[in-house]
């Protein structure tokens, strides 16, 4: 049992490690998705609309 232990936490620890590598661009990425999603909803305005009370 102990064993299999030792297999279970190494498992653990790669995929922590595989999913901190890719972190910094998966962060990226989702600031270009809001960035995008913040110019579209610019866009979709009407031109004049300052009534928004």
């Amino acid at each position: 049992m102990g064993f299999f232990s030792f297999i279970v936490l190494l498992a653990i620890a790669y995929l922590l490690w595989r999913i901190s590598d890719q972190m910094p661009d998966v962060l990226f990425r989702l600031s270009e998705i809001q960035r995008d999603i913040a110019e579209l909803r610019r866009n979709a305005e009407p031109a004049g609309d300052d009534s928004a009370d």
